[in-house]
């Protein structure tokens, strides 16, 4: 009988409940807020308005949980994400037309042709601006802090100038798209299937894995019930999403990417030199890992999903604006930290940093619900963020 008891105590010790302490939170503040709006914040439309808004600031979250696990921390992405969507709408405005005016090519002015040329000069603004503050940071010693504090003020002044300070609009429908289709219900359906049977077979090709390197795993009805509940959750969001609209099509390149940086942070080598850069960078240096050039990455995917954001956005909005991405550095921050990313380096994830995001965003659109005062949400969002800095610290100096 001791011996069972110790085999149980020893499965459940094996869950890690930090993890899931976020899960718990996101639940509970949904039902506070839906209890506190008469129901209306659980709405299949409401639910839908929030993932689609709060994807916007998901996709820097991405970006900055690298940016933080390698110890280092970007101020401008919220600029730089306003900057690169003024890009994309300026080129479908403004420079798409006059090319096309000049040269008779007029299939580039609009539809798909210039959607793409307008995502990808946001996306690229994003990479070429992130890479030159990573250059200063990586090469150039100076502190991030430092050099991202002025990549705000430079993207912000570039913003007003190419506006200056005018709306820039109307995006072409297509552009929109990005940021206002939703996915078919049935392709929606689909996806969800595909989606649970791919977490089916990675969970049960991760713990064959596991075993067979003699690497500990967990008890098996705990690996059950776990990757049920994640299978439920896929299943009650596609339902819901499909109750109004359908998926929104910003949450489905959100979730792509996300599976993509996951995979790339847990499986890559690009992943394990960025969580060793930020735990030790001296130990990771003397073990030969090249720190000034994956800084660089870093900044540079940072870069690239402030463009993604950035377009987005504009896409959103169907108009850029001259404070387009203002605040969006500090949700962004808190998103990470709050999905359990340390801001002293070494640690976070991906999708801890979904979950953050997605509190953030829940904290704005219950509150609206509520005609709350703006004041009130950045007070309380404040709190949110310093809250969630004495849980980690504390809870690492528990650790140590």
């Amino acid at each position: 009988m001791k011996k069972k008891s110790g085999l149980k105590l020893n499965s459940l010790a094996k869950i890690d409940f930090r993890s899931y302490t976020m899960i718990i939170a996101l639940l509970a503040l949904w039902i506070i807020l839906s209890l506190l709006t008469d129901g209306a914040f659980l709405t299949p439309r409401n639910l839908s308005n929030l993932f689609r808004q709060g994807s916007v600031v998901a996709f820097i979250a991405i970006g900055m949980v690298l940016v933080i696990a390698a110890g280092q921390i970007d101020l401008s992405v919220g600029s730089l994400a306003g900057l690169a969507g003024a890009m994309a709408a300026l080129a479908q405005v403004r420079w798409l037309p006059a090319i096309a005016s000049r040269t008779g090519v007029e299939w580039i002015a609009s539809g798909w042709p210039a959607t793409i040329i307008a995502v990808f000069i946001a996306i690229g603004c994003g990479v070429i601006l992130g890479g030159w503050q990573g250059l200063w940071i990586a090469y150039g010693r100076v502190p991030a802090f430092i050099v991202t504090l002025g990549g705000l003020l430079i993207f912000r002044g570039s913003i007003l100038g190419l506006t200056r300070g005018v709306n820039i609009a109307p995006m072409d429908p297509t552009f929109q798209l990005l940021g206002q289709a939703y996915v078919p219900a049935s392709l929606g359906a689909w996806l969800g299937a595909f989606a649970v049977a791919l977490i089916l077979l990675l969970s049960v090709y991760s713990r064959i894995n596991k075993k067979r390197h003699g690497f500990p795993v967990r008890a098996l009805w705990i690996q059950a019930l776990v990757t049920v509940i994640i299978c439920s959750v896929v299943v009650l969001f596609v339902v819901k999403m499909n109750q109004f609209r359908g998926i929104p099509v910003p949450v489905i390149m959100l979730l792509a990417l996300a599976a993509v940086f996951t995979f790339v942070t847990n499986r890559t080598q690009f992943g394990r030199y960025t969580y060793a850069i930020g735990g030790n960078s001296e130990a990771a240096r003397l073990s030969g890992i090249n720190i000034k050039k994956n800084i660089l990455w870093i900044f540079m995917v940072v870069g690239a999903m402030s463009g993604v954001s950035g377009a987005v956005l504009t896409a959103r909005l169907n108009v850029a604006t001259a404070n387009a991405g203002n605040l969006f550095e500090l949700n962004a921050i808190a998103a990470c930290v709050i999905g359990g990313t340390s801001l002293v380096g070494g640690e976070g994830s991906i999708p801890g940093a979904m979950i953050g995001a997605l509190i953030m965003a829940s904290v704005d659109n219950g509150m609206s619900l509520m005609n709350v005062e703006s004041f009130w949400q950045q007070i309380v969002k404040g709190l949110i963020l310093m809250t969630a800095l004495l849980i980690d610290v504390n809870s690492r100096r528990t650790e140590d």
